[in-house]
């Protein structure tokens, strides 16, 4: 048995069911390796696209995601799809070819120090240097990854010591016990909570993570408190319960900035400050805010924690509710304000605009799936939209990027939660600039009989930029570029193509797309006038509510 064979044998016993990648010179040993597994390796057109399937895969179902690269380009290539892994909180292990160890002290073809490079965007990272070590590396790797809080983490394998020949055995998983908060902690935010008037609730990323969901919602209905949502937060609590407001995160205001404009308390569950700085919300500090989460929190000078309670947050949530003797009901103004955001969201169901108003197109997705099919969005203008409109049912079924918030994230993430959930409708919502990012992996879908659809937004330029420019400037420039047609790129690759032509188009265009046994791609021109309007709407939004 070779170093190669011993890593594959422990990516095995860590449960790995795929590896996506390319494969390279540096790595042939690896693949080789494969040959004989019962892990799948997913031949991708794009390192990134790897790297974006991995990150996704973590998200969905906890475990790492792993991708592989070869050295060089095919290593920096993978990098930014592990850097939004690090800072999206998915757990991914990465692992790269290398050059042999005795070439790497002088300068050599396309050797670059990976350890050195991956540092920056992982939570571990190192070289494989003894191939007796190739076991408790990667365990240790997959501990650190699939740990709060999830990252990506690195493992540089040299062809030479990839080739060596090893005894050995993978080392068997330790099973981490849930750690509970101090009682201390606890009795100080529950006494927070009963002096509360109008106290609100921010849930996070990490209340998805730690599959809270149930215990929060319950927490939340006893305790009659209102709930917001940043948007990787989505699904926590069902967007039809009467305490949801929805998703907050948009870098202006909008409805959900009077709630917090009113709270005398924010009790924040799950929060991770990567994905809305506080400073959007607290910037000057003055709301008191209780930390519940599976970490302490980051020290930032607009989130300072009255009390932080850091352990499971099921149980902290529980633990907290008998200690709780608030009975008061949400401030009349909470729900004028769920009433508010409601009708607002409700004014496009029967809009006719064309080229479709971003809402409406969110609107109808929305009443095409069901409660636990997923939608992947993409970053651009889109994606605000999205945050903002696609209200979900359950966590987990609307990924959003935003911690790195990187593009060309949907169409790879929408082949991974097709492989994790073959038995539900998957969508990849994304711009017309995020898709020519990484469309080729649609021939990886075909390939691997993923079966999605693809809506575009097409405007015909970077519209989020646009948005900014003439938001600060009053004009945009160098934002604009020309597109193929996308329904014959569609059909050219064995897939199918639509053309949405009306709004009257759009839901039959949907479901039968989401009928088909290939790929789909649906070119849906969006009206982007909508984005100004917005901020023209937000700028004169008054709380008096």
């Amino acid at each position: 048995m070779n170093t190669a064979e011993l890593l594959v044998r422990c990516l095995e016993a860590e449960g790995v069911e795929y590896i996506f990648g390319l494969p390279g010179e540096e790595n042939l040993h690896v693949l080789e390796a494969l040959q004989n597994s019962s892990i799948r390796f997913i031949t991708t057109r794009h390192e990134q696209g790897a790297a974006f399937m991995a990150d996704v895969y973590g998200r969905l179902t906890g475990r790492a995601g792993v991708c592989l690269s070869t050295l060089g380009p095919g290593a920096t290539n993978l990098m930014t799809g592990v850097a939004d892994a690090n800072l999206d909180r998915a757990p991914l292990v990465a692992i790269t070819g290398q050059v042999g160890t005795d070439r790497m002290h002088i300068e050599s073809h396309q050797y670059l120090d990976l350890v050195a490079m991956f540092a920056p965007v992982t939570k571990w990272n190192t070289q494989i240097v003894r191939p007796s070590n190739t076991a408790e590396i990667v365990r240790k790797a997959f501990k650190i990854a699939q740990t709060e809080k999830p990252g990506a983490v690195h493992i540089d394998l040299p062809e030479n010591i990839a080739a060596m020949p090893v005894d050995g055995k993978p080392l068997i998983s330790d099973n981490i016990e849930k750690t509970f908060a101090s009682f201390r902690s606890i009795e100080k935010a529950a006494n927070a909570i009963n002096d509360a008037a109008n106290p609100l609730i921010l849930v996070g990323n990490g209340a998805i993570r730690s599959n809270a969901s149930e215990m929060l919602t319950k927490f939340a209905t006893r305790l009659n408190i209102p709930v917001a949502n940043t948007f990787m937060g989505k699904g926590v609590i069902a967007y039809p319960h009467p305490l949801a407001l929805w998703a907050v995160g948009l870098q202006q205001r909008d409805y959900i900035s009077c709630g917090f404009d009113q709270a005398d308390l924010v009790i924040a569950i799950g929060y991770d400050l990567v994905e809305y700085s506080p400073k959007k919300w607290n910037p000057d500090g003055k709301i008191p805010v209780i930390h519940i989460g599976s970490t302490p929190a980051e020290v930032d000078s607009s989130y300072m924690p009255l009390a932080e309670v850091v352990g499971d947050i099921s149980d902290s949530l529980q633990e907290i509710l008998y200690r709780c003797d608030r009975d008061g009901k949400p401030d009349p103004q909470a729900l004028n304000l769920r009433a508010e955001i409601r009708s607002d969201y409700a004014q496009y169901a029967n809009d006719e605009g064309f080229p479709i108003k971003p809402q409406k197109l969110i609107y109808d997705l929305r009443q095409v799936m069901g409660a636990d099919d997923i939608v992947i969005s993409d970053v651009g203008a889109h994606k605000m939209w999205m945050a903002r409109h696609y209200h979900c049912h359950r966590p987990n079924t609307c990924i959003i990027s935003n911690g790195f918030a990187a593009m060309g994230i949907a169409i790879p993430g929408a082949i991974a939660a097709k492989l994790v959930h073959p038995d539900r409708k998957v969508v990849a919502v994304t711009g017309d600039g995020g898709f020519m990012m990484n469309c080729q992996e649609l021939e990886t879908a075909l390939r691997v009989g993923t079966a999605f659809v693809t809506i575009i937004f097409n405007d015909g330029g970077y519209g989020l930029i646009e948005w900014k420019q003439e938001n600060q400037f009053g004009h945009s420039a160098f934002i604009k570029f020309s597109n193929p047609d996308f329904v014959k790129f569609a059909e050219s690759m064995g897939l199918k193509g639509y053309q949405v032509e009306s709004v009257a188009d759009l839901i039959p265009t949907l479901k039968e797309a989401l009928s088909q046994d290939v790929p789909a791609v649906i070119d849906c021109p969006v009206d982007y006038r909508e984005n100004l309007r917005f901020t023209q709407k937000a700028g004169d939004l008054s709380c008096l509510i």
